[in-house]
């Protein structure tokens, strides 16, 4: 895993911004919950690396949150609205034996996909 670096011309004390401006630290458990939530199984090592690693973030946030930026003009026109996309007309649907004719594998009449989580 590659570390996280803080972009040049910032100065701050990780430490002492997380604990400031959180009134927390992120924990082993809060990362493990996240690893958990996100499927993922962390060694204690990555467990340790991310945890400083998401409160480096949290104080960089806040960092950002911070900043006055009143008087700064967006820097992107925000998107028009409408008209990219087309009119939602009611067409005639695919029968069941036309949705599954090129389908890979079908089961008792459903699409057949391989298991996305393995055990369940």
């Amino acid at each position: 895993m590659t570390a996280l670096s803080r972009p040049t011309g910032l100065c701050y004390d990780v430490n002492t911004l997380r604990q400031e401006a959180f009134g927390f630290m992120i924990d082993d458990l809060t990362v493990a919950r996240v690893a958990r939530l996100s499927r993922l199984e962390l060694s204690a090592d990555e467990v340790a690396q991310f945890r400083d690693q998401l409160g480096e973030i949290l104080a960089y946030v806040q960092t950002l949150e911070s900043l006055d930026l009143g008087g700064v003009p967006p820097s992107a026109p925000a998107p028009a609205a409408g008209g990219a996309l087309r009119e939602d007309i009611v067409g005639p649907c695919l029968s069941h034996e036309a949705a599954v004719a090129n389908a890979p594998a079908v089961l008792n009449g459903y699409f057949a996909v391989p298991p996305v989580i393995p055990g369940e």
